[in-house]
């Protein structure tokens, strides 16, 4: 699999000059487009948690939040130590979830406008596959999780922090950018 177009999206307008040296012909304002859809998509990624696609809504995070405190739950009343770290400046404990996504064709065709041609150019870019760099707060349901107050959800005080991660399920790749530089996340195996 061959990424063609990586978009930062902390620096969503360097997404132009990868479009517009991937999609040769298209004129500057298709590009900027498609280059804005590809962003939008990839920030308004919906979430496959458990045979379900929550679709990132600003007025209701609950569903998927709630499906999400299932597994909260069971991880602080398990003492699981597979998935823990302990903190270089302290002894609590992290551990970290990671949440399943898929860019949104949805949304990124939302940017476009109905126009057919390009939602047809997007559709194949994201099947191709994108590389997105982000950092915690640009992809939206890695944001609201983060700042849930698992604490008061699940009735008690936790005795370990909760970390939120995102990998893609679909073609598309992520990697987190951090102040050190970038964490690869994690590929996924391929079936044979």
């Amino acid at each position: 699999m061959t990424l063609l177009i990586s978009c930062n999206l902390s620096k969503p307008e360097t997404t132009f000059d990868q479009v517009r040296k991937t999609c040769e012909g298209l004129q500057p304002t298709d590009i900027a487009l498609v280059a804005s859809a590809i962003v939008q998509a990839g920030r308004c990624a919906a979430a496959e948690y458990d045979g379900v696609t929550y679709e990132l809504s600003p007025v209701n995070q609950e569903p998927l939040t709630m499906a999400v405190l299932r597994e909260v739950e069971q991880i602080q009343a398990s003492g699981d130590e597979s998935k823990i770290k302990k903190s270089k400046t302290t002894d609590e404990e992290i551990i970290t979830l990671t949440i399943p996504i898929r860019a949104s064709q949805v949304a990124g065709e939302a940017v476009l406008g109905g126009q057919k041609k390009l939602a047809k150019l997007l559709a194949k870019l994201l099947d191709e596959g994108i590389e997105y760099y982000y950092t915690t707060t640009d992809i939206g349901w890695h944001w609201a999780l983060e700042r849930v107050n698992w604490s008061t959800l699940t009735g008690g005080e936790t005795g370990r922090r909760i970390k939120f991660g995102v990998s893609f399920v679909d073609n598309c790749v992520a990697e987190e950018l951090g102040p050190g530089g970038r964490k690869r996340a994690a590929k996924k195996k391929k079936a044979k």
